[in-house]
């Protein structure tokens, strides 16, 4: 068991979630548009916004993935900017950190 085992599993949990999200937002936006025209400007600014949040998600998901990488690969918890260590404080308030709170 690792030093970031809790947060590997926290990761791990978040990234299910996330996942599931995508997926339901995915579905939404693969429904096809209503016959009436006022349907479907409503229909297209929604699937906007969906899009939008759902590129929110993905982006969340690649970093939760590289943190998951880089707890494998015994990099986690390493700045890369300066190859300080990133405070524990810091990983558990964003898991995802590459950076310590200095070179933030």
């Amino acid at each position: 068991m690792t030093q970031y085992q809790d947060l590997a599993e926290d990761l791990k949990a978040r990234l299910a979630d996330l996942s599931s999200r995508a997926r339901v937002i995915e579905d939404n936006l693969r429904n096809p548009l209503e016959a009436d025209s006022s349907e479907q400007a409503i229909d297209l600014a929604d699937d906007e916004a969906l899009a939008g949040i759902d590129e929110v998600l993905r982006q969340e998901i690649r970093e939760i993935r590289e943190a998951l990488l880089r707890i494998d690969n015994g990099t986690y918890g390493t700045c890369v900017a300066c190859g300080n260590a990133i405070s524990r404080a810091r990983l558990q308030a964003l898991p995802t950190a590459v950076r310590c709170i200095n070179c933030a």
